[in-house]
């Protein structure tokens, strides 16, 4: 037989990859912060110069970035450089948001899909609570822009797929300027704001009963919305 001395792991190492496996399952998602030092520390009953070591770890391997006085963030999977240079061409040339919103038609009616197929209950409490804060919104007259980026990433993180989930957090924060813009521009009634809950709620409830095939038809119906509506806004001010 040919077997191999056991060799112990440093508590640094084990520490590493129950985070990195966090990180992987979607617990995390890309500009999350992950807890504090101490608070890691007493999580794994361990010292804090070991949570700072297995950091160092997970740094190194290019899945977090620890900030001076900032903590630690976890890093998209799909990040290409610090600055994202798709935020910077929509910013010059702002039809190019449509090439975007075009992508996540095709990306966000397959999330919806194995969103339905493989949500579970905490997803589903996730999504519960950003729809009753839209319809809290929506009845104090407060908008829900922030809520509609976030269901659409708790719908990603949904899949447990992590890639679905880096992709679409690199999306969104491209797209995040020419968002809030658009959000204030075009949305301006009760009745858009209805709507848009509406087209949010319908989306929940097929992921809710397991039709995938209604939660896609749901998610294409409201992004094909976003995208005339964006579309005219871009017209209207290249004029």
């Amino acid at each position: 037989m040919n077997f191999q001395p056991i060799k112990p792991k440093k508590v640094s190492t084990q520490i590493a990859e129950q985070v990195r496996a966090s990180i992987l399952a979607g617990e995390f998602a890309p500009g999350d912060k992950l807890p504090p030092e101490r608070e890691l520390a007493e999580m794994f009953g361990v010292s804090r110069p070991s949570v700072r070591e297995a950091l160092n770890i997970l740094a190194s391997s290019g899945l977090v970035m620890s900030y001076q006085g900032g903590g630690t963030v976890v890093k998209s999977l799909v990040e290409t450089s610090a600055t994202n240079p798709l935020t910077e061409l929509i910013r010059v040339q702002q039809d190019r948001a449509l090439d975007v919103i075009e992508v996540r038609k095709c990306m966000e009616s397959w999330t919806a899909w194995y969103a339905a197929e493989r949500a579970l209950p905490d997803d589903i409490r996730r999504m519960d609570e950003i729809i009753a804060g839209m319809k809290h919104n929506l009845e104090t007259k407060q908008l829900s822009e922030d809520l509609d980026a976030n269901l659409h990433i708790v719908i990603a993180r949904s899949t447990h797929n992590i890639v679905w989930l880096h992709l679409m957090q690199n999306l969104f924060d491209a797209m995040k300027e020419f968002q809030q813009t658009v959000w204030r521009a075009v949305y301006l009634t009760r009745e858009d704001h209805q709507l848009l809950f509406e087209h949010h709620s319908a989306i929940v409830l097929a992921i809710k009963a397991k039709d995938p095939q209604a939660a896609r038809d749901a998610m294409v119906q409201h992004l094909t919305f976003a995208e005339g509506r964006s579309s005219a806004y871009i017209a209207q001010h290249q004029l």
